[in-house]
């Protein structure tokens, strides 16, 4: 039975924090990586793993924690989450080594994972079906406002105290979500609690697959597609996928229910949803670079600047989630990967000299693209499975966005650095100058061209899902 209207919002509002913090908490970490990096004492290939580890370690575990949150509950695994991400918040902040950063940064990862993986389903189970479109069109506009929040307030706790309150502020807002979860989450619906045991196995093989594939992308740049490393991270990703497959295909009680592979309106939302991701990071990596470089803006003047496309997606969010009720998912979500693609398309033909109206247009369909694709795909999704099954179909929307950005970043980096190079016989971006500039408006296009091959990719698989039931 679906709890009632007091309640409902309630268990939204707490949602809501959820998402907030992790979001607000990811894009503050990016501003405050070069003060971490001079205090510390340490270089750039380092403390990139701050983000790095965070990322793998919530992509590892999403589906596992959709599972667990199936089979026990939803909200002890909320809560837990909280608790732990709150931990976590606490010992980053005390971190007085890059290495303690690195591994506090997991733990806080091992929490987020936690919350990432129940979020959508505990909306999905307390809003009746006319109201899930609206609410996880809010969902969006709460992600959007954390990434529109966290350049801004990064830059001014590390204009008046230091990097480390960016971990610290998480600390009274956690403990004061998590015991709220005790209380409110005890009226929510826990449909899929059971005694079944948890897939140890599928866990760990699943873990070792989405690192595997992470670090090949991330440092596929750097190692060399044919060198030993690479060889032997894409055998250890392709043994381990095998081992997943046989192992999902005999459990009694797998991770991953392969049934869910059957439903079309699963499969191909999920699927186009990686593929969106991936273009919009080529976008939002790329961006700070050409506004840096070759426009010559301040640090703030690019922040405020990137705020563009998330601001939009605030704005755009709510109301993509409303029109789901009256259109479906497809025309909305074909309309929605279109634009990012006529944004990925203009932006090729974007010039330092031209002015910030320019920037702001391109940058503002990807913001526009992404909120209309983004509530109306997430609802098709968990519309169309049964409510025992919407932790670990919860866990495999987010771990599909989490994919989708790893990979757009490292492929993103990977055509622009190869071009880059290869158009100055050698030199790195950190080596760049005034007369660099042609050279990299080339790779700035070619890796816009990639982003907008992946996105008519996306547009085709939209189109494949088909019409709702």
């Amino acid at each position: 039975m679906l709890s009632s209207y007091e309640n409902r919002w309630k268990i939204f509002s707490l949602v809501a924090i959820s998402i907030f913090m992790s979001t607000l908490d990811s894009s503050i970490v990016n501003v405050a990586l070069p003060y971490m990096m001079q205090e510390l004492q340490t270089d750039i290939n380092t403390i990139q793993w701050v983000v790095l580890i965070y990322l793998m370690i919530v992509s590892s575990l999403l589906l596992t924690f959709g599972r667990l949150s199936d089979i026990k509950g939803k909200k002890p695994v909320y809560v837990l989450g909280f608790t732990i991400f709150v931990a976590g918040s606490f010992l980053c902040g005390m971190a007085r080594t890059h290495q303690f950063l690195i591994i506090s940064r997991a733990l806080q990862g091992c929490g987020a994972s936690m919350l990432m993986a129940c979020s959508p389903a505990l909306i999905v189970d307390v809003f009746p079906v006319h109201e899930r479109g609206k609410a996880l069109g809010m969902i969006g506009a709460v992600v959007a406002a954390g990434l529109t929040t966290g350049p801004v307030a990064g830059g001014i706790l590390l204009e008046y105290f230091s990097w480390r309150f960016i971990f610290y502020i998480n600390i009274p807002i956690g403990i004061i979500a998590a015991l709220s979860g005790i209380f409110v989450l005890k009226t929510a619906q826990r449909t899929g609690e059971n005694e079944e045991p948890m897939d140890k196995i599928g866990s760990l093989l699943l873990i070792i697959i989405l690192s595997s594939l992470i670090a090949f992308l991330t440092q596929m740049s750097k190692w060399g597609i044919v060198s030993i490393h690479s060889i032997s991270i894409s055998g250890l990703f392709i043994l381990a996928c095998i081992g997943f497959v046989v192992n999902e295909t005999r459990s009694d009680y797998p991770l991953f229910d392969m049934d869910l592979l059957k439903i079309k309106l699963f499969v191909f939302p999920v699927i186009s949803s990686a593929v969106l991701f991936a273009a919009l990071f080529v976008i939002v990596f790329m961006m700070p670079f050409f506004l840096t470089y070759p426009c010559g803006f301040s640090a703030s003047k690019t922040g405020l600047i990137m705020i563009i496309p998330f601001l939009f997606l605030l704005i755009v969010s709510p109301v993509s989630g409303m029109l789901y009720n009256k259109f479906g998912s497809r025309l909305l979500c074909m309309t929605g990967i279109s634009i990012l693609t006529l944004s990925l398309i203009s932006l090729m033909t974007l010039q330092p000299f031209m002015g910030i109206l320019s920037i702001f247009w391109r940058i503002a369909l990807a913001g526009i693209g992404t909120a209309l694709y983004v509530p109306p795909n997430n609802t098709a999704i968990m519309s169309c499975v049964q409510p025992s099954k919407r932790g670990i179909a919860s866990g495999a929307v987010a771990t599909a966005r989490n994919i989708g950005m790893v990979v757009g970043v490292a492929l993103a980096g990977l055509i622009f650095t190869t071009s880059f190079s290869s158009l100055t016989n050698g030199l790195s971006l950190e080596n760049y100058l005034p007369g660099m500039e042609p050279f990299f408006m080339i790779s700035f296009k070619r890796t816009m061209l990639m982003g907008a091959v992946l996105s008519i990719f996306g547009i085709g698989v939209t189109f494949a899902r088909g019409k709702e039931g």
